[in-house]
């Protein structure tokens, strides 16, 4: 299937209601995981995968795909779910998740058979990998005209930015105008020591970005309309069109040469009442009753915007 369809906001709704189902109980079946960081960029990855990003399920080498780099890479349950649920494998395998030779693991793997384009783990390192491949396809369209200018997406945290290899990559895009690269910070705030104020305050992000020359888009992670119009937004100035109805963060115009970051305000363990913004939940399976208990406020929820 080819990629991306029409935005939907009900249908993206409802699909993120799946995909939090399907971490709850892959983190379950595999007694550990990461459920915390997955349910805070369910609808970054939700409406990415579907109406933004450009790729298609059977032909995972398409030259004019946009290239997705998952940087906080320990957040696979959202990942996987999103890549099955799009259509590169059958839910079954959703089972073999953290299994011993399953191609599911705790972090991925390049798999582009699976949709997986890169693999990762250390923190710190992808962002880099993502600044190559955005300067690589505009040489490359540049080379050869034919050849789209595609994106690159990466998607971090602001416990990642912690790294100082982050900001060599943030200052790297800038210096090389990678209008066709986009950072989402998924911002919930919360990592697996606590609070990042309390182990190494990244505030305020949004001034450091404008400081690295960057555009920069903050908005609530959670609200499906609001990911979809940054990302379209994002959308027009890879394109290097000048946009005139949204400004950045500080209120200037937002540069059609220069990368974008967009900070998503999230909630770490969002639409689990006992997980969320509860930093424990960053990496913890739950038992039989808090698995039950999740899945049936997930499904009350889903019957809510079902009948809305």
């Amino acid at each position: 299937m080819k990629y991306p369809i029409p935005f939907d906001e009900k249908s993206l709704k409802l699909k993120a209601i799946q995909i939090r189902k399907d971490i709850v109980e892959q983190v379950f079946s595999a007694g550990s995981g990461h459920p915390g960081g997955s349910l805070s960029a369910t609808e970054i990855f939700t409406v990415l995968f579907n109406s933004v990003l450009r790729h298609d399920t059977e032909n995972c080498e398409w030259e004019n795909r946009d290239r997705f780099i998952l940087s906080k890479a320990h957040i696979t349950p959202a990942y996987y779910s999103t890549l099955c649920r799009a259509g590169y494998f059958d839910e079954c395998e959703l089972k073999g998740f953290r299994k011993f030779g399953h191609f599911l693991q705790g972090h991925p793997k390049i798999d582009r058979e699976h949709g997986i384009e890169i693999g990762g783990g250390s923190l710190g390192q992808n962002l880099s990998i993502a600044v190559g491949e955005a300067l690589g396809l505009k040489k490359r369209a540049v080379a050869d005209p034919e050849k789209a200018n595609c994106r690159v997406f990466d998607l971090s945290s602001e416990g990642e930015l912690q790294e100082g290899s982050m900001w060599e990559a943030i200052m790297s895009a800038a210096q090389y105008k990678l209008n066709n690269l986009c950072i989402i910070i998924d911002y919930n705030r919360l990592q697996i020591d606590g609070k990042c104020g309390e182990v190494m305050e990244v505030a305020p992000l949004d001034k450091k970005f404008e400081a690295f020359n960057w555009n920069v888009l903050v908005i609530n992670g959670h609200e499906v309309k609001e990911v979809y119009e940054a990302f379209k937004t994002f959308e027009e100035l890879a394109a290097g069109k000048t946009v005139t109805d949204k400004t950045s963060a500080n209120g200037e115009v937002l540069d059609p040469t220069k990368p974008t970051a967009i900070i998503c305000t999230t909630i770490k363990g969002k639409g689990i009442s006992f997980m969320a913004d509860v930093a424990g939940w960053h990496g913890k399976a739950p038992s039989k009753e808090e698995r039950d208990q999740a899945i049936a406020e997930l499904e009350a929820e889903e019957e809510k915007i079902k009948n809305s």
